[in-house]
This record gives structure tokens, C-alpha cells and sequence, in this order.
């Protein structure tokens, strides 16, 4: 069933591992995105393996195939469950991801990223398409190219899934009812995702800058368990 990722997108490697520290138990994976990474680097994310969290490395890789494949081998050699690419980087990029795990003892999950959750319609450059609709295109092909996932809107998954049920599917763009949108332009509540069948959610800023952490994070994962959660 649908499981939470908690999105650490804080700007102090103290703050994250203290929300780890006191949200491991009921959340056991957590989000490391730019912002993050840049300001604390892999020695954080072997800080959060020791605290027995589950790692999704976010940076949307999108480079030359060769760059990309070393990247996403580095990432697994430091303990990475789950990490992005970009779909639009195309087939080529993304089989070389996969391939570059080729003789490790483990690998990370591989998602291919396919409209950001920040676009609306006509805010994609160069792509006339709906988001939803540029967003199944890529989902279709992510599983030819040797994708475990792709990450899309909740509003995408019941389309996705219909299409490519063995793809698990990764929401961002998750707020519960009530809760400001900020940047994010396709969002759907905990509920909803899970309904429309999303595998994963992340959530940062409605817990993270909530004034109890732990209760906001509570709240969402009793939702999600009236639509399925376990």
C-alpha cells in the first residue's frame, strides 16, 4: 500500500536529522532534495542510513548518458534507495542509469520524472501538451527504458496505472485539505493520491514548517489510511 516519504526541504543539516530523529518510527522514508544535498552532501545521507531511514535521493538527474549512469552509480554506492532522472532526458539516459548498477550487491529504485507538479497547462517550453497528457506519454515509455517508477502529479496515477500497472508511481504535489499550494500548481490531498492509487507520497513544507511535526504527519497518515494505507 501507499507509503509517505517525509521531503526533509529544510536548509540546516541539524534541523533534518532532527526530524528524522522524531519522525523515523512513523515515517520511515525521507526525501533529500537540492537544496539539501548541496548544503550537507553524501556525508547526510550515510548520517540518515545510520538513523535507519530509507534515502530517496531527489535531483532529477537529466545529463549526457554517460554522466547520468555515473551519477546514479555513485548514488547506489552510498546507500540510495530510490534516486530520479528525468524522463525527457530520453531512452539512451535512462537505460544507462539502469545499467550502471550492473554488479552491484544492491540498487536503488529508479523513477523517471515526467511533468514537475509546479507546471500548469502552457507552462511547459516547447510542449503544447497538458501536463497529464505530456505526463502518461513519458510514463508510457518509463517502463521500456527499464524504469522501476515514475513521479507524477496525483491527479496522473489512475491514467498511469491504467496504462502501465506494474509502474509504481511517486506523488509529490501532496496538500491536505486546507493547506496553502505555495509553488505547487497540480496538487491533490493524502487521500486523493491514494484513492487514485499512488504508491508514494511526499509531503515537506505541510509537516516540516507545521507547528507540530509529528502531529501533522499523523494527521496525514490517518487519511491515507482511510483510503488504504498500511
Amino acid at each position: 500500500m501507499a507509503q509517505l516519504v517525509l521531503a526533509l526541504d529544510v536548509p540546516e543539516r541539524d534541523k533534518a536529522l532532527s526530524l528524522v530523529r522524531d519522525l523515523a518510527d512513523i515515517v520511515p522514508w525521507c526525501k533529500v532534495g537540492l537544496e539539501l544535498f548541496i548544503l550537507a552532501g553524501p556525508a547526510l545521507l550515510r548520517e540518515l542510513k545510520a538513523l535507519g531511514c530509507k534515502i530517496f535521493l531527489d535531483l532529477k538527474f537529466y545529463d549526457t548518458p554517460h554522466t547520468v549512469g555515473q551519477a546514479a552509480r555513485a548514488a547506489a554506492a552510498v546507500g540510495v534507495d530510490l534516486l530520479t532522472l528525468h524522463c525527457q532526458g530520453g531512452e539512451r539516459m535512462c537505460k544507462t542509469a539502469r545499467e550502471a548498477f550492473a554488479g552491484m550487491a544492491a540498487r536503488p529504485l529508479l523513477f523517471g520524472v515526467t511533468a514537475l507538479t509546479s507546471f500548469a497547462h502552457g507552462e511547459m517550453p516547447g510542449i503544447d501538451a497538458a501536463p497529464s497528457d505530456f505526463a502518461l506519454f513519458l510514463a508510457k515509455r518509463a517502463i521500456g527504458w527499464g524504469l522501476d517508477g515514475v513521479v507524477c502529479s496525483g491527479l496522473e496515477v489512475g491514467p498511469v496505472k491504467e496504462s502501465c500497472p506494474d509502474l509504481l508511481c511517486l506523488c509529490p504535489g501532496i496538500r491536505p485539505a486546507g493547506a496553502a499550494a505555495g509553488d505547487q500548481r497540480r496538487v491533490v490531498t493524502p487521500g486523493e493520491a491514494v484513492r487514485n492509487g499512488a504508491d508514494f507520497l511526499v509531503v515537506g513544507r505541510p509537516i516540516v514548517q507545521a507547528a507540530s511535526p509529528r502531529t501533522a504527519t499523523r494527521l496525514i497518515l490517518r487519511e491515507m489510511e482511510r483510503y488504504g494505507f498500511q
